[in-house]
């Protein structure tokens, strides 16, 4: 067997049809190389018990510890019984449960004393955390072929405890592992001799063998190390190669004309650029001037003014005889951004119309739910080149719209897109477009490198002059029901002072968003009070206030599922000083600015991410007074949802607030995807804590790239790239 099929070599020849189609399925493992770098989460020492206290509910977890006691409950007047056992750790406790015929082999086994690696999935039953009917494996059998079995499978005294499912136990994943572990010293090694020696990088084979049967923790330490930096490497190479062909790519240069369209714009903006507006817009202007596509990520704080920045940069293209099209992922969005663009631009936003400026050019609206015969003369303008510049929604990728010149797409809120989304609109321009991708969501500097790789990175991170702060409060409305009747109070405080107020519900609350929770199943309840109502609703929501705590004020709803026209007429409405108090969902979460809203009440505010919850605030406090957001929930106090409401309330730095979601994420979740639907290629590597070695990878990726792009002399390399970016992966980046 050659040292590239070793790798590849399916699972079920060599650990039987039933335990490799367990791992296919449940596990995503397939080959001997997926089980090798399936590695352990945590190792325990023998002799030491597992702490129990910090287990994740609803997570199957692997625990060492010993039985503190055991008992038979009899219920169903004596026809039912049960096992309860209980494990101790010194510390803490955990309760075991086994029904039915399910009791007997475990109550003459799992006797006071006893020490046993115990599987299953933590369920919380009368406030107390269990593993019901979890599988186990005794670590001090008194049977003599068992206890060496045991030692067999966890040689040494480190036991390595694997990621694992219900239907595979972590001692099964171990005891598959040692099979395939021979086949470690035919792994390939993906980084140049170069690097790996001037490093002091363990082989590979060794690292292998170390983290999956390490005798000491100094094994572990070195495998790991060595490990992190074949993942980081191998995806930086991955991304320098994909910014290296975009520079191999014609674009046609887009460099503004002196005394033009962006001149004129400037010169009526009524302030002027922030430092980082005008350093940010500069290094868009290079790369606007290059003959070969800008592929740039623009991500800044809430309320920066990222799309003044992205305005000019369209303005500059239209100046440089081009088209820009801005891409919006709703129709919500698209109408905000085409009303608020329109009106920054007056006069030169009317080009070719009366009253409109010499300079000036049309800037066309395009959803899915426009008129006939506005979408024809949207059309017409697009591909005669009368609009220089289109805003729409996923309608701008449709065969149908072709441009005259496109020169330069700019996609909001990127991680709304999928690629082909992206890709397809790129498609349309004679010469492929220049890119700009914008978000509101600050990205941590290491996921920026690993997700947005292949993009050169802009950070606005300066609030322009006039931005007020924003004071958010969590509102306990189970324990301390006066705080939200406070709450509309405050609300009522701020609409007679002559403001306005946005109150946001996780759900809508019609029969067909009722229909939609019943077909997706029932939704989680709060992780901490056991409550089964569901989501609060808009609908709801908006006819108690309007008979109770805000009687007398105008409300008005807003939400995805209204007519494209009645959404406008809301936000028109709203904008205008209208309507005092709009109960909405989530579509007014970006993009919407209406500097006189100062208050914001968000319900269920325990069932909104971290990042999400930033986002909706950020509509507040957009003007000169002072931004009010108050997050209402029921959830306990000292549960790990109070937690994070508190976070939020604390710090108004979207990068730090994104830092903590993302620690109190899954890694996959972050990486994973990864805009494409591909499941993570990090095992090993984790964002929040190894930037260093990411940076680093980083840079020793495009010295390597530079020197040889197409890895001409690095053929283990080009393997392990390969292995990396399957099918889906490739068009992935080919796309980026």
């Amino acid at each position: 067997m050659d040292r590239v099929s070793a790798f590849d070599e399916p699972l079920k020849k060599l650990l039987g049809g039933a335990t490799a189609k367990v791992m296919a399925e449940h596990l995503d493992l397939h080959t001997v190389g997926d089980l090798l770098h399936h590695y352990p989460r945590r190792y325990e020492e023998r002799g030491k018990l597992t702490a129990l206290a910090d287990l994740p509910l609803d997570e199957h977890v692997t625990v060492v510890a010993q039985v503190a006691d055991a008992r038979i409950m009899m219920f169903n007047n004596g026809k039912g019984k049960r096992l309860e056992v209980t494990l101790t750790d010194g510390s803490g406790r955990l309760q075991l449960v086994f029904f039915g015929h399910g009791v007997h082999k475990p109550h003459k086994e799992l006797l006071p004393g006893r020490r046993a690696m115990f599987a299953g999935k933590v369920s919380v039953f009368n406030r107390k955390m269990q593993l019901a009917h979890p599988t186990y494996q005794l670590l001090d059998a008194t049977d003599a072929d068992e206890a060496t079995e045991v030692v067999d499978a966890f040689a040494g005294k480190l036991l390595p405890i694997y990621p694992a499912c219900k239907q595979l136990d972590s001692w099964r994943i171990a005891k598959a592992v040692d099979t395939v572990l021979p086949s470690a010293r035919d792994a390939v090694d993906p980084l140049p001799p170069s690097l790996r020696e001037g490093r002091g990088f363990t082989p590979l084979p060794e690292a292998l063998l170390k983290i999956h049967r390490p005798q000491t923790k100094a094994d572990i330490a070195e495998a790991r190390d060595r490990l992190k930096w074949d993942e980081a490497f191998v995806l930086q190479v991955a991304l320098a190669r994909r910014r290296y062909a975009d520079t191999q790519l014609p674009a046609v240069a887009r460099i503004p004309a002196h005394g033009g369209l962006l001149d004129a714009f400037d010169a009526k903006l009524p302030f002027t650029l922030t430092e980082g507006q005008e350093k940010v817009s500069k290094e868009i202007f290079d790369d606007l001037a290059t003959e070969h596509p800008m592929h740039r990520l623009l991500q800044g704080e809430v309320g920066s003014g990222k799309t003044l920045v992205a305005l000019r940069a369209m303005l500059a293209v239209v100046d440089a005889g081009g088209q820009a099209a801005m891409l919006a992922p709703t129709e919500v969005l698209a109408q905000q951004h085409h009303r608020s663009i329109t009106e920054m631009m007056g006069e030169l936003a009317e080009g070719g119309m009366l009253g409109g400026s010499d300079l000036g050019t049309k800037v066309v609206l395009l959803t899915g739910s426009m008129g006939m015969p506005a979408r024809r003369q949207a059309l017409l303008d697009l591909v005669t080149g009368e609009a220089g510049i289109v805003i729409g929604t996923h309608a701008l990728i449709e065969d149908k719209v072709q441009f005259h010149d496109l020169g330069l797409v700019v996609v909001d809120e990127q991680h709304r897109f999928g690629v082909e989304q992206r890709d397809a609109l790129r498609s349309k321009g004679k010469q492929p477009p220049h890119l700009l991708v914008m978000t509101a969501t600050p990205i941590p500097r290491t996921v920026a490198m690993t997700v947005f790789g292949d993009l050169e990175t802009s950070v606005l991170d300066q609030l322009p002059a006039g931005r007020s702060p924003i004071a958010s409060h969590v509102v306990p409305a189970k324990d301390k029901p006066h705080f939200l009747t406070r709450a509309w109070e405050r609300v009522r405080e701020e609409v007679e002072n002559g403001h306005q107020a946005y109150v946001v519900c996780p759900r809508i609350g019609d029969d067909a968003d009722d229909e939609s929770e019943k077909k997706k199943g029932k939704k989680q309840p709060p992780e901490d009070d056991g409550d089964k109502r569901p989501p609060l609703a808009v609908l709801e929501i908006a006819e108690q206030l309007t008979k109770g705590a805000l009687a007398g004020l105008r409300i008005a709803v807003l939400h995805g599922r209204m007519n494209p026209d009645d959404k406008d007429d809301v936000m028109r409405r709203f904008a205008a000083g209208q309507v005092d108090v709009l109960v909405a969902t989530t579509v007014i979460e970006v993009g919407v600015n209406v500097p006189n809203a100062t208050a914001m009440v968000i319900m269920d505010a325990d069932r909104f991410g971290v990042s999400q919850l930033h986002q909706l605030r950020g509509r507040v406090g957009r003007g000169s007074a002072a931004g009010l957001c108050l997050l209402v929930s029921e959830a306990h106090e000292a549960s790990p949802a109070r937690a994070r409401l508190s976070s939020v309330a604390a710090t108004l730095d979207g990068f730090e607030l994104s830092r903590i979601d993302l620690e109190q994420r899954r890694e996959g979740d972050v990486l994973g995807q990864a805009q494409s639907g591909v499941r993570s290629s990090l095992r090993m590597l984790t964002v929040i804590d190894d930037e260093e070695v990411i940076a680093a990878a980083r840079g020793e990726a495009v010295a390597v790239v530079a020197a040889d792009p197409e890895l001409t002399d690095l053929p283990e390399l080009r393997t392990a790239l390969d292995a990396l970016l399957d099918k889906e992966r490739e068009e992935y980046l080919d796309k980026g």
